[in-house]
């Protein structure tokens, strides 16, 4: 539909692109239909890769045709030259595919029109025709397209162009969007027919662009690329696409022109129908995860932490480090707001500049185990060795060294929750600032840990007492001195 006030176009791109060329030229859709009726319509189809429509004028019957040139030619036997109907010879078919190939070069997706006049009782069978001429027309891509492609290579990712248009113009655009390198190959259906399953799977690696293309071969595909242990990704909109998606690890479908069908069968749904969308929610992605990794260490090795100083101290006869009630101090003031505020990470400049992870790789994957146990130990450690050397200076306190051994396990998990904001990245590269919640959180906790020490109804309550400027110095340097090393190696790196 064309509201020519107001220039809103509703409906296929390349059927509004037809009737705009018609519009301009003072040709409008709506003063066809009050003298042409149409009596029976020839859907496109991807084998045929053509359309028809038979329409009534004037008491007469005529067939019109519109689809891919080269399958349209096929049919034809007489070519329209300024209204006179002349044989369409080879040579003339040559010119023809010529223009065609220069057009589609251009990145134009070119369309060929033929019609027929239907006699007596004759069938509407598109053979026969007379070939009326070639419109070309451009869907450039958008801006944005060319740096989410980018983006895609320096993540890992390789995208791959799909199209039913012609092999020059489906070449043409992904030159433009810098998809196609000199290795690259441009595949087409036909030739895709042509090769068996396990010859496509070993070119399938280097092919960039698949044109010309059928939705039984987009199924091929996807399957071709999954057999290599690729994650694949399947994006589509018609009702053929559904299989292809249903196929891929992560089907996607368009959410303005999508049908329920391919909704249906797709993991996700484009609202904009923008490639970008794509890039960015991968990235969202790859920010979850870290996140989740990040959640994880952070816990385990605080809890780890806290079992071996129970552990520990009971395996030397040190007493008991920690009342229960201290314990669930340490839980309510560690793992609650830090660990959530470290949910909020927005996410490392550099997360998409490291290649995909594998599909089932663990989440412990990349040495995760290690910095978890390590940490852990670490923290128990240091935890045992303050309060037993408390014990021993200061007269066997033991509520004293009880306090310290709470401070420093506090502070320790504190200091910590810092190093699991970057797997890759110190504190000081990232900076403390980046993270207001998390920064609040800590600052919550430590509050919280001060008026548990020095409020004398919190006192009696979680059995502490204050801690007077040296004792402080002991807390401070067995829960920091490791984060800070371990902050200051990974910044040197």
């Amino acid at each position: 539909m064309i509201n020519k006030s107001k220039k809103n176009y509703i409906g296929d791109p390349t059927e509004i692109a037809l009737l705009v060329m018609g519009a301009k030229a003072g040709i409008y859709k709506n003063n066809l239909t009050k003298n042409i009726k149409i009596l029976k319509e020839n859907p496109f189809d991807s084998d045929r890769k053509m359309m028809s429509v038979l329409c009534s004028y004037n008491n007469k019957k005529y067939l019109y045709v519109k689809g891919a040139p080269e399958s349209i030619l096929k049919k034809c036997k007489w070519l329209q030259v300024n209204g006179n109907e002349v044989p369409l010879t080879k040579d003339i078919q040559n010119r023809i595919i010529q223009s065609n190939d220069n057009m589609a070069q251009r990145a134009l997706r070119v369309i060929g029109a033929a019609y027929k006049k239907v006699e007596g009782n004759e069938t509407s069978s598109e053979d026969n025709l007379i070939f009326l001429g070639l419109a070309g027309m451009i869907d450039p891509p958008r801006e944005e397209v060319k740096d989410a492609i980018i983006e895609c290579r320096i993540a890992g990712i390789s995208p791959v162009m799909i199209t039913g248009d012609h092999k020059l113009t489906a070449q043409a655009i992904a030159k433009e969007l810098n998809m196609l390198d000199k290795d690259g190959i441009v595949l087409t259906g036909e030739e895709l027919n042509k090769m068996s399953d396990s010859q496509l799977d070993k070119i399938i690696d280097r092919v960039r662009v698949f044109a010309r293309v059928s939705p039984s071969h987009k199924h091929r595909i996807v399957k071709s690329f999954k057999s290599k242990g690729l994650v694949v990704a399947m994006t589509g909109d018609g009702v053929n696409d559904a299989p292809a998606i249903k196929e891929a690890d992560i089907g996607v479908a368009m959410g303005i022109t999508g049908t329920d069908v391919t909704k249906e069968a797709s993991s996700m749904v484009l609202l904009d129908d923008n490639f970008t969308t794509i890039v960015a929610a991968v990235k969202e992605g790859r920010i979850i995860y870290d996140n989740i990794r990040k959640f994880i260490r952070y816990l385990l090795s605080c809890n780890i932490g806290e079992v071996l100083t129970m552990f520990l101290a009971s395996l030397f006869n040190l007493g008991v480090p920690l009342l229960p009630i201290q314990i669930l101090f340490v839980n309510l003031a560690t793992d609650g707001l830090p660990a959530m505020a470290l949910s909020l990470e927005k996410g490392e400049d550099d997360v998409m500049n490291r290649k995909p992870r594998k599909k089932n790789e663990s989440i412990f994957a990349d040495g995760l185990w290690n910095k978890i146990i390590l940490r852990g130990v670490l923290i128990g450690l240091c935890t045992v060795v303050s309060y037993a050397m408390t014990l021993v200076y200061f007269e066997e306190n033991l509520r004293l060294a009880r306090t310290v051994a709470l401070c420093t396990l506090v502070m320790s998990q504190l200091f910590h929750v810092f190093e699991c904001r970057s797997e890759r990245h110190s504190i000081f590269k990232i900076g403390f600032l980046t993270n207001i919640y998390l920064l609040l959180a800590v600052m919550s906790s430590v509050c919280m840990l001060l008026i548990t020490v020095y409020i004398p109804w919190f006192q009696n309550v979680f059995k502490t007492q204050g801690l007077s400027l040296i004792q402080w110095v002991i807390v401070l340097c067995f829960s920091g001195t490791i984060s800070l090393v371990s902050s200051l190696f990974w910044y040197n790196r």
